[in-house]
């Protein structure tokens, strides 16, 4: 029970807390960073994968298609770790910033190629999941408004296809906040990794001198706790967005008046 209390103890611990906090703050960050550069890139991606069929340009179609295969059919944390040996680090990246320091910094940006990598090429195929399910007459509606094939794709087709796939789109944030974890076995400062760290110093906070299971259970427990708030918020949008969506594409039934006899 001693060892129960001291192990509580260490979330009473301010500097434990706003070192904890951090990596959450970290984890977010990098996952919607992931997310957003993954939509942007992705995008690309699928607009050429599926657009980039004539002769001239089908080479381009055969890359973007190459690339999205092998980052989905591939694990993330092999990437994290050729990323880490292979990947160049920008000057920029290469000194303190955000209170790290110039090692974590490059460690940090190394990561975060990994991750957008790999997200990307999820995404690409959840927008062009979205982009089939325009229907054709909505690029021929385009074109007959004077709008050339750009204009329509940024105008009429694009938005379309982000609103069908927004839900999808929340669960893959889900998804990337929870492979973020596999960036911890680089070192880096997400939450799972500064959970591992007060872990591996516990017994200067715990009160007991020695490092306790009950320290593993409350650490791992508290991070596990914040995954979930975090992901279940986004999944009740998603479950929410999803009825909404269902029952705007139900078709109104017309009440037919009954009919005396």
């Amino acid at each position: 029970m001693k060892e129960l209390e001291g192990s509580l103890s260490m979330l009473k611990n301010e500097a434990i807390l706003a070192y904890f906090f951090k990596g959450i703050l970290f984890t977010i960050i990098l996952s919607f960073l992931a997310v957003l550069i993954g939509v942007l890139f992705g995008s690309v991606l699928a607009l050429i994968r599926n657009y980039c069929t004539k002769k001239g340009t089908r080479i381009f179609k055969w890359l973007a298609c190459i690339y999205i295969e092998v980052f989905r059919n591939t694990p993330l944390l092999l990437w994290i770790f050729i990323c880490l040996v292979f990947c160049p680090c920008p000057a920029l990246f290469s000194r303190k910033m955000f209170g790290l320091t110039s090692v974590e910094t490059k460690l940090l940006f190394k990561a975060a190629v990994a991750l957008i990598l790999f997200t990307s090429s999820v995404i690409a195929e959840i927008i062009r999941g979205g982009l089939n399910s325009i229907a054709q007459g909505q690029f021929e509606a385009g074109h007959s408004q004077g709008f050339n094939t750009v204009q329509t794709m940024i105008y009429i087709i694009l938005p379309q296809a982000y609103r069908n796939v927004i839900p999808t789109l929340l669960s893959q944030v889900i998804t990337t906040i929870k492979d973020s974890s596999y960036l911890a076995n680089v070192a880096t400062i997400e939450l799972m990794s500064r959970v591992k760290t007060i872990l591996a110093s516990s017994y200067n906070y715990n009160g007991t001198g020695t490092v306790n299971v009950s320290d593993v259970f409350v650490l791992f427990g508290a991070a596990c706790l914040v995954y979930f708030c975090i992901n279940f918020t986004l999944s009740c949008v998603v479950r929410r967005m999803q009825k909404k969506k269902k029952k705007v594409a139900e078709p109104r039934r017309e009440e037919v008046p009954s009919v005396a006899l």
